[in-house]
């Protein structure tokens, strides 16, 4: 055993693991499936971008709500209403997908799981990173994860937007299974949302004494406990929006329909 007098420095260094991880359980499984729920999502979002058959009354795929050029059907229109004109004839999707996506990249979980599952820094904990040095989030490009805060404000305009066409739905065709598809993926969109990190600062984050702010407390209270769920609320919303849009665009084709589509 090595001795040390008082005023002798102490030598402090990480222990050096010569192999990749002395871990012996499958590790290497939870960034796999990461890795191809991910995959599967950005896929499917690059097909629901160039497919236009993304409405039929009184549904309209998430992925392409809100629609707000004259090229959409009149129905498909927020509010009836075409701000853009007749100018924009892509697909809506590329017109508003930056920002849900937007929100969901520079998401502290979805952070956490890509890096992980495509970066592989690190893959699982106490397994070696294959990266010569890391450099946390203060350098391009990862600094432009910051930006994550006012993604949030945009993502709950879609949020609420989700659920102005769910009870469009609901009030044209209640006994619709769509219709209530569409109900479940708006509540946990906006779920979702709420329980964002940023959420939870905006509430009462900075407050110093929660007495003098009982309404931002009780606020701030209630997102703390979806901010417990922000993980599966993550999936949940990601699976669920990727269905309900699927469900309406394979309606809209007339390869599903049931006597209560």
């Amino acid at each position: 055993m090595t001795q040390t007098t008082p005023d002798a420095p102490v030598r402090r260094q990480r222990a050096q693991v010569k192999v990749r991880t002395l871990r012996t359980d499958r590790w290497w499984l939870v960034p796999l499936l990461t890795f191809l729920g991910l995959s599967s999502f950005l896929v499917y979002g690059v097909w629901a971008i160039i497919d236009n058959s993304y409405f039929v009354d009184p549904y309209i795929a998430p992925f392409s709500s809100p629609c707000l050029s004259t090229a959409c059907p009149e129905g498909a229109r927020l509010f009836g209403w075409a701000p853009i004109g007749d100018w924009y004839t892509l697909p809506p999707g590329l017109l508003i997908l930056g920002l849900p996506g937007g929100f969901r990249l520079t998401c502290y979980y979805y952070r956490k799981s890509y890096y992980r599952s495509f970066w592989l820094s690190p893959p699982a904990c106490a397994v070696q990173e294959p990266h010569g040095k890391y450099t946390g989030e203060r350098r391009f490009p990862l600094i432009l994860q910051n930006v994550h805060r006012y993604f949030f404000y945009a993502a709950i305009v879609i949020g609420l937007i989700l659920a102005y066409d769910a009870v469009l739905a609901l009030i044209h065709k209640p006994d619709g299974l769509g219709t209530w598809i569409l109900v479940l993926n708006a509540v946990l969109i906006n779920a979702y949302s709420l329980s964002c990190h940023s959420c939870r600062h905006i509430t009462a984050g900075r407050l110093n004494h929660f007495s003098r702010h009982p309404l931002r407390y009780r606020a701030w209270t209630f997102v703390s406990k979806l901010n417990a769920k922000h993980q599966p609320l993550a999936w949940a919303s990601m699976f669920s929006v990727m269905g309900a849009d699927l469900y309406v665009r394979l309606v809209a084709k007339g390869i599903i329909a049931f006597p209560y589509a």
